[in-house]
């Protein structure tokens, strides 16, 4: 009877155990996970252009982030803004216009001259960045925050993930298109800031423009 009782005891205490530290395990992994990805967003530099590891990008150099279910973000790349330079004009789709993955449907200006982009997800365009209209360089001087482009109601969630960049490709993806960034023209090997090789964001304003054209098809697969 002694023995059994001993037995019981010791169960009883085990099972407290194991509930107290389950408990504590959740607690720690919460108050540590946002810390940690907000410094790695924050810090995501790849061959001197900003590349924050939290979104999806496609090889034409947009990005994607899920807002909620099925509605993505839209915006482009630090790579493809400054190569965009100093725009006039920004074209959207309108919202309501359903357009699909790879299709070009941004168009940038400088005076009558354009490039075009392609979307890196297909779907329903649900809303667009007005601010845009009235000041295109928010795209140069802000892709993630205020330069987004569109929003787009995709049906198909897994959809938008089709022909994205695994993150691991990242790296070498954006080495070539900064390599190849900084071969258009001799004067763009010195057109980068002053604090160690992050491009400037005028870099591409005096680039003739059929120098502009050629670069916006090979990189923005337009």
């Amino acid at each position: 009877m002694t023995v059994l009782l001993v037995i019981v005891t010791f169960s009883v205490f085990i099972a407290v155990d194991m509930i107290l530290n389950r408990k504590r395990v959740p607690a720690l992994s919460m108050a540590e996970e946002p810390e940690t990805l907000a410094a790695h967003v924050d810090n995501e530099i790849l061959s001197g252009f900003h590349v924050p590891a939290a979104l999806r990008y496609h090889p034409g150099h947009t990005w994607l982030h899920r807002e909620r279910k099925n509605v993505h973000r839209v915006g482009a790349d630090e790579f493809a803004a400054i190569l965009a330079g100093p725009v006039d004009r920004i074209e959207l789709p309108k919202p309501g216009h359903w357009v699909r993955q790879g299709q070009k449907v941004i168009s940038l200006y400088r005076g009558d001259a354009k490039i075009e982009m392609i979307s890196p997800v297909e779907g329903e365009v649900v809303e667009v960045n007005a601010e845009l209209a009235n000041n295109p360089h928010l795209l140069r001087e802000d892709p993630y925050g205020q330069g987004w482009l569109m929003s787009v109601f995709a049906p198909d969630e897994e959809g938008p993930t089709r022909n994205l960049l695994p993150a691991n490709l990242l790296s070498s993806w954006m080495k070539e298109a900064a390599d190849g960034f900084y071969g258009l023209q001799p004067q763009l090997a010195g057109a980068t800031a002053a604090d160690g090789g992050r491009p400037s964001k005028d870099a591409t304003a005096d680039l003739p423009v059929d120098v502009w054209h050629k670069a916006a098809k090979q990189y923005l697969l337009s």
